[in-house]
């Protein structure tokens, strides 16, 4: 495999931050290992990045210091700390063009001058979000690639769930096409990443230069630090890690657990915070398994780990969930998932470690999921076998070195020094 001159553009990645910011982070230094790589990315990370021996060719910081003090604010004051919000991406939509403009405006001598062989656009992962790179590269001089990008799941229908969740603007989704660079992003691009199977649906339209990529990967520290599994002879320990918000679906994780809760055969720990802690902390109360729950609220990167290496199935049914990074760690560390079958975590678990929900409504999937619980209850041993082949399913197909050497493929082919790969989704939906 060649050893290519990448120029990535990531300009929320920060190696001490959660989410896409440290996804972002973990992909471009994976890349680093194996080829040449000038990360692009915002000043206000600069130090944090130059602070790891990540093997960088360089770190160009670009500087947005006013947006990034508005983008704050909002943050801070009209979303309560939301980086979810889709107002909030819909509202980041001229900061991601100015940022792109001023790095193009950079670097354009250097990539006229041939010092790179490819473009790629890391983050942001949303795919409303366009990139006026590929509208400069269309005639050359090297081609832009894109991904992986997730996004634009749909928001299921009769949950309670997504309608206290559901913005305003999700019905203007569509309206991000018409915007300036929206479609010359994609029409211009090489290749297109997409890293969940509803992704890969909605850019159909571009079959031949389409991947399929997952969003989240896992590093070697973390695998290097897993230890064997033995059989859990003692109550399941069961998990939820995540925000406590409406669409996370905490509460169909409780009421599924609430049986073996109650018999004290099952203890479950709620690992995170937000607005819908009181009324958990309230169901709780309600089925009278108070003792046997445990709200930790937010921990340490470092502390959530210690608590899934503990654990014994991770209860995540997630309503419309994009990437899932908590599965992946849970893999990992041999805590069997249960998720719901829609969108990044029904794209990433298989029957062989871990359960997916299908996705029907409130009561049916509670029953869907008491029922597995119950059985991994009773039967220690398959749990046990699940707990070890998800450890191994997580080693040889989640890591983000073996992604970038996915990655690697795409990127050859769209230099011309390598056959096209084969990267098809884990299931083929309708537009």
């Amino acid at each position: 495999m060649s050893r290519l001159r990448l120029l990535v553009l990531a300009p929320g990645c920060n190696p001490d931050s959660i989410s896409t910011a440290l996804v972002g982070y973990a992909h471009s230094e994976a890349l680093a290992r194996i080829h040449d790589v000038t990360l692009v990315a915002n000043q206000r990370h600069e130090e944090a990045i130059r602070g790891r021996s990540s093997g960088f060719l360089a770190v160009e910081a670009i500087r947005t210091p006013y947006l990034d003090r508005i983008l704050d604010w909002l943050v801070h004051r009209v979303f309560h700390g939301d980086y979810g919000s889709q107002v909030l991406t819909a509202l980041s939509y001229p900061v991601v063009l100015i940022f792109d403009w001023k790095a193009w405006r950079c670097l354009r001598s250097k990539i006229k001058a041939g010092e790179f062989d490819v473009v790629l656009r890391l983050l942001p992962v949303v795919p409303t979000l366009p990139s006026p790179f590929s509208y400069f590269l269309r005639h050359g001089p090297i081609p832009f690639v894109i991904g992986p990008i997730n996004g634009g799941l749909p928001w299921p229908a009769g949950f309670s769930q997504a309608e206290r969740q559901k913005e305003w603007i999700s019905g203007l989704r569509g309206f991000y096409r018409t915007l300036p660079f929206a479609r010359s992003t994609y029409r211009y691009a090489k290749a297109i990443i997409a890293g969940s199977s509803q992704t890969w649906s909605e850019f159909s339209a571009f079959p031949e230069k389409l991947f399929f990529v997952p969003e989240n990967g896992l590093n070697r520290l973390l695998l290097d630090s897993v230890t064997p599994r033995v059989i859990n002879q003692g109550p399941l320990e069961l998990i939820y890690v995540g925000r406590l918000v409406p669409y996370k679906a905490c509460d169909m994780a409780v009421r599924a657990a609430v049986p073996l809760l109650q018999k004290g055969v099952a203890r479950l720990t709620i690992l995170g915070d937000g607005p819908e802690r009181a009324d958990l902390e309230r169901l709780v109360g309600t089925h009278g398994v108070t003792g046997h729950v445990s709200f930790t609220g937010w921990l340490s990167h470092n502390e959530v780990i210690q608590r899934l290496k503990r654990a014994d199935v991770l209860l995540f049914p997630s309503i419309r969930e994009f990437g899932g990074g908590v599965v992946f760690e849970a893999l990992a560390y041999g805590v069997v998932p249960i998720v719901v079958d829609y969108g990044g975590p029904g794209d990433i678990v298989h029957t062989r470690v871990g359960y997916k929900v299908t996705l029907t409504n409130e009561q049916d999937m509670i029953g869907q999921m008491d029922t597995i619980l119950k059985g991994l209850e009773e039967d220690r041993t398959l749990l046990f076998h699940m707990q070890e082949e998800g450890m191994r399913y997580a080693r040889e197909r989640l890591s983000w070195d073996g992604k970038a050497k996915i990655m690697s493929e795409i990127l050859c082919w769209a230099v011309g020094q390598g056959s096209k790969p084969n990267l098809p989704p884990p299931k083929i939906l309708k537009k």
